[in-house]
């Protein structure tokens, strides 16, 4: 009997070798399931394909994206908004999971994105991280979402210490309605944590207000908002909807991503403090070669007859919860699902797959970061007029 009860905080995951019990989490967090009925709606008005991460079900969970989607059917405008807290210089896969589909969004349905970079969340948060390490690892950080082909008519990337003068006032607003109770019992902070880290949740709350940009929404306070992101991140987004019809502004739609899992199994997370854990986009093609090979847990049977009698257990495998995230292709993933999931084909040949895909994505990336120059970051993050239809 599987007795580990699952935690998802925004510092803390912990599951069993199945992982997250995501059915469970709807029902104790209080969203809604991603139905087929919204990717129908989603293709219908963009006149698109789903995005494979939602047609697979891994952004599962949703709060009044059914107003976000009636926004788009009449045409009126709606902005997306995620962010990235700059803990290390180097992103892995899983930090790019967001930034993919915000781009496809932004793309397909032609809005803005404002990016934000929580840099004074990563140094009050990580003790042994300087302001000065922080701010470094922000503009890393940067290049490395650029790369991924933002618009840059339809992007605006921010960090809190270089935009705080613009968010400070919905912040006060925020703070006023919010009480230490509320914070503690959300994040499980105590009287030993520094006091910086129990302001800080109404700064992230903030760019969900579209007055918080100015010079993108002209001071308006009704354009809505989707924010896509992983469910860890919920309990900030939660506070945000309690508190926003106390100020007379609208609450913001979110939509809930599965976690990417940790090379070593779904239980767990991917460490900044162990780089085996993860593929990072600076990895090598022998690095990410090695990692998987070595590290990457499999469902297969633990011998080659016990596999071909009863197939591989996909539930837990992570070299095929890898493809399910990152490949395109359908029907070479189901074909993949199919005949792994009969023991047709061995962990060592999926294994296969999965590197020659990853060295690719990787490589891509890095050829694509280093055309991102210092003054393309700069004019991501310059206060300016978007292309923007109010």
């Amino acid at each position: 009997m599987d007795l580990i009860e699952d935690i998802v905080t925004p510092f803390n995951i912990q599951a069993s070798e199945k992982g997250v019990d995501y059915d469970k989490l709807i029902a104790q967090f209080g969203c809604q399931k991603v139905l087929p009925a919204h990717i129908k709606e989603i293709e219908e008005i963009t006149g698109k394909k789903a995005h494979h991460l939602l047609r697979r079900g891994i952004y599962f969970a949703h709060r009044d994206l059914e107003m976000i989607l009636n926004t788009a059917k009449m045409k009126k405008p709606f902005y997306l908004y995620t962010g990235r807290g700059p803990s290390s210089a180097a992103l892995h896969l899983g930090h790019m999971i967001p930034f993919i589909l915000n781009k496809w969004l932004q793309e397909v349905f032609d809005v803005p994105v404002v990016i934000q970079i929580t840099d004074d969340e990563k140094y009050l948060y990580r003790q042994e991280l300087s302001l000065e390490q922080v701010k470094h690892f922000s503009r890393e950080n940067i290049r490395d979402i650029i790369a991924c082909g933002f618009d840059l008519n339809k992007t605006f990337i921010f960090t809190d210490t270089s935009y705080i003068n613009f968010l400070y006032p919905n912040f006060l607003k925020m703070q006023k309605h919010l009480t230490v109770n509320q914070i503690f019992g959300c994040f499980g902070f105590n009287g030993s944590d520094c006091v910086g880290k129990i302001a800080y949740p109404p700064l992230q709350a903030v760019p969900a207000f579209s007055n918080s940009f100015p010079h993108i929404f002209r001071n308006k306070n009704d354009i809505p908002c989707l924010i896509p992101e992983a469910i860890d991140q919920d309990p900030y987004f939660r506070l945000t909807r309690d508190i926003a019809p106390k100020i007379n502004y609208l609450k913001p739609a979110v939509l809930h991503a599965k976690f990417f899992p940790a090379l070593q199994g779904l239980h767990t997370k991917m460490s900044a403090s162990d780089e085996n854990t993860a593929i990072y986009l600076t990895d090598s093609k022998k690095e990410i070669e090695r990692k998987i090979k070595s590290f990457a847990f499999s469902g297969g049977g633990k011998t080659l007859q016990d596999h071909r009698e009863k197939g591989a257990n996909l539930e837990v495998d992570v070299p095929f919860q890898y493809l399910s995230f990152l490949m395109e292709d359908d029907e070479r993933l189901d074909e993949i699902r199919q005949k792994y999931g009969k023991g047709e084909i061995t962990t060592g040949e999926v294994k296969k797959d999965l590197i020659g895909l990853l060295q690719k994505l990787v490589e891509d990336h890095k050829v694509k970061k280093k055309e991102v120059t210092d003054e393309l970051i700069d004019k991501f993050m310059e206060i300016r007029e978007l292309d923007v239809k109010l």
